[in-house]
């Protein structure tokens, strides 16, 4: 690198690692997509409806919409939010 200039080897290498750790990233990612829980959290199928919490709560306690209970934790089944909403889709 005389006067100045730039080092052409340096900057591929800086890009080649830059590709491969994006590539990585991606890889790692598919492979935690590929396994979802079926039971979310209150908090977590509130923010799957587009809810609040307080909501799906109400929606728990009236009926509408079936819990799992394991000890005092409170989960949802994902196929019943699924069919929550085709139940309450309107033309």
């Amino acid at each position: 690198m005389a006067g100045g200039g730039f080092d052409m080897d340096a900057l591929m290498d800086a890009l080649a690692e830059r590709v491969a750790a994006k590539v990585r990233a991606e890889l790692a990612s598919d492979g935690a997509a590929t396994v979802r829980p079926r039971l979310l959290t209150v908090e977590q199928g509130a923010t799957y409806l587009g809810r609040s919490k307080e909501a799906v709560e109400h929606i728990i306690a009236s009926g509408k919409l079936p819990s799992v209970r394991s000890d005092r934790r409170v989960f949802l089944d994902i196929r019943d939010l699924e069919r929550w909403i085709e139940e309450n889709k309107r033309a």
